[in-house]
């Protein structure tokens, strides 16, 4: 008389462990901080329109500046939308909680983006409550996250 062993084999149980490993995974991916990323987003957008700004600027051959807003920012010296009749310089944050700070170069308010394409090293701190990252480029290379502020 054959004795039948009861039980799971090694490979059942490693499939069982795969399993809960990807679920596992996924929760986590599906549970990250949703305020880093509104930040993360925020300070992509930013630096998108801040490198735009600064290549219509050297196409155009007329200074952009950027300068920070209590609800947004705004660009100064972009050419009018054709066929809106509306400035396409006044911008909203995508989250009411930003608020930006010029730190680079020290003092100023705002960043000059052109017409040169070379420009003076600028940083822009982007905050929401204790959250915090930094914008910037050295002047040649195009506007990127740094990340946490120094």
């Amino acid at each position: 008389m054959a004795m039948k062993s009861r039980g799971f084999t090694l490979l059942e149980l490693m499939v069982v462990l795969v399993i809960v490993a990807i679920g596992t995974a996924g929760v986590g991916l599906a549970m990250r901080d949703s305020a880093a990323t509104r930040l993360e987003r925020e300070g992509l957008r930013l630096s998108a329109m801040l490198e735009s700004a600064r290549a219509q600027s050297r196409t155009s051959g007329l200074p952009v500046v950027w300068r920070g807003l209590p609800q947004g920012f705004e660009f100064i010296g972009l050419p009018q939308a054709t066929g809106t009749g509306a400035p396409t310089s006044a911008r909203a944050w995508l989250n009411e909680d930003t608020q930006a700070i010029v730190i680079q170069p020290p003092g100023a308010q705002s960043l000059v983006l052109g017409p040169e394409p070379l420009i003076p090293a600028q940083r822009v701190v982007l905050a929401q409550g204790e959250r915090r990252i930094t914008l910037g480029t050295d002047g040649l290379s195009p506007f990127a996250v740094l990340g946490p502020p120094p």
